[in-house]
């Protein structure tokens, strides 16, 4: 096998002993980097196919005549597609194992706005309809299942979703089934994504779903903020998932990590966890900069993020769920958060969200306990905190830590079932948030019991020891 595919695979596997190892607090563990431009034993350029870069063409087949042919290169080190510099107009493709597609920077691949380009697939045995509509839903533009070793990379080059067309469908109730993603890998294992933009996805932009060993990195994700449900990243039902440095500017969450809905995820029974996510910073108009939810209903644990920067947006950070949802909310550690211009600060929605159907279990709670966030300084913020649980479903454990924010309203914190801990958090939080974290209090909230002997918590004003 040539270098460039062992390159790809030892570094995937680096990054999985990373993020299976312990996350310690402060550490460096990050998404190793793997270089975007290692070229596979194989090429060819979409032209080679018929492909025509104007814009107006329609290249459909083109793109998928030629990632056919590249599927006799799969068991030789795989192959790579390279679109050059052109706007490339295009429906619905779908991906090989052990494929490299790769943009030129002035090369951009434009989705079709006739909806009969976009195939109707069947919807998420984890949702049981579409996200939207009962029943069917539509297929990404690029998409693919059950793949390993697959890279969606470039100089920067853009894949533009065109979504303006759908979004208007999904306004004026026109649309027949759920908008279709941009780009959507199922039950696939090794995937990489980065140096692109993505712009005007019609509904979700990345949705990895049911896959393992998913790195996102050095993407840019854009769509105007008053866009419907445009959000940015959102791994469903995955499991180490790294995410970094990356620009997210959309309609709604700019990262959402979900496991399935009500019911149906439920019987699914696939989490989301070992989650990492660092360095991403931007905007959103209706959503929040990193959300958990509201579809959870498999299951989300050991989610690690630092280093965040969220501004103009109505929420910072958002836990959501509701009665029905059964599932977890667990081991979750979120630091190093700046906003600017936020309307909620931190959210936790205990009531959040519609249901697939009349089906679901209203007695299936979800379980919410072990929640860090700390060191979250942000100025002009609306609201400190709406921390809202579930009457008879107390959220347990939420812990906040060493936050300070310039809070405009006279009640900074709303609280409601929920229990935790708080050390140096200005505004004062909430009644049931008020014993101090440290020292009793640490082995209750996820990862900061290996804080309590450092001198950065000794020096602390409230640091008393036992």
């Amino acid at each position: 096998m040539r270098r460039s595919v062992i390159v790809v695979e030892v570094l995937l596997l680096l990054f999985i002993s990373i993020i299976e190892a312990p996350w310690t607090v402060g550490g460096s563990s990050h998404c190793k980097q793997i270089s975007p431009l290692e070229v596979r034993p194989h090429s060819v350029t979409i032209t080679e196919f018929g492909a025509v870069g104007d814009g107006v063409t329609l290249n459909t087949k083109a793109f998928q005549n030629a990632i056919f042919y590249l599927q006799s290169f799969a068991d030789k080190g795989g192959a790579q597609l390279f679109v050059p510099a052109g706007r490339w107009l295009t429906g619905s493709f779908e991906l090989i194992s052990h494929l490299t597609l790769l943009l030129d920077k002035k090369a951009v691949i434009l989705g079709s706005q006739d909806s009969s380009d976009w195939p109707v697939d069947d919807p998420l045995p984890s949702y049981g309809r579409g996200r939207e509509l009962p029943g069917m839903r539509h297929r990404s533009l690029i998409h693919g299942n059950n793949l390993t070793d697959v890279l969606i990379t470039g100089d920067n080059g853009t894949i533009d979703g065109q979504g303006s067309v759908w979004w208007n469908w999904f306004r004026n109730e026109t649309l027949n089934f759920t908008r279709p993603h941009l780009v959507e890998l199922r039950d696939s294992t090794g995937v990489v994504i980065s140096n692109l933009t993505f712009l005007n996805s019609p509904f979700w932009a990345i949705h990895p779903v049911y896959c393992s060993q998913v790195l996102v990195q050095n993407v840019t994700i854009l769509a105007p903020l008053d866009s419907p449900n445009t959000d940015g990243i959102d791994p469903d039902s995955c499991d180490n998932v790294c995410i970094e440095d990356c620009y997210i500017s959309t309609g709604d969450d700019l990262i959402a990590i979900k496991s399935g809905w009500d019911e149906y995820g439920i019987s699914y029974a696939r989490p989301s966890s070992r989650i990492a996510i660092f360095r991403v910073a931007g905007e959103t108009g209706s959503g929040a900069g990193l959300a958990i939810g509201s579809e959870m209903s498999g299951g989300v644990s050991n989610v690690h993020a630092e280093d965040l920067q969220f501004f103009n947006s109505k929420n910072g950070i958002r836990i959501k769920t509701a009665p029905g949802r059964g599932g977890y909310i667990k081991d979750i550690y979120i630091s190093n958060v700046t906003m600017t211009n936020v309307n909620i600060a931190i959210r936790i929605s205990g009531q959040y969200g519609e249901h697939p159907d009349e089906d679901y279990d209203h007695n299936a709670l979800p379980f919410v306990d072990k929640i860090t966030i700390k060191d979250v300084v942000g100025d002009n913020i609306s609201r400190a905190g709406m921390l809202e649980g579930i009457e008879g479903d107390t959220f347990l454990n939420i812990c906040l830590s060493n936050i300070t924010l310039r809070v405009n309203k006279r009640r900074p914190w709303n609280c409601s079932y929920i229990e935790g801990y708080s050390s140096l958090v200005s505004p004062n939080t909430c009644e049931l948030l008020s014993d101090s974290i440290y020292p009793q209090h640490t082995s209750d909230c996820y990862l900061l019991s290996n804080h309590l002997q450092s001198p950065f918590v000794q020096n602390r004003p409230d640091y008393r020891p036992g």
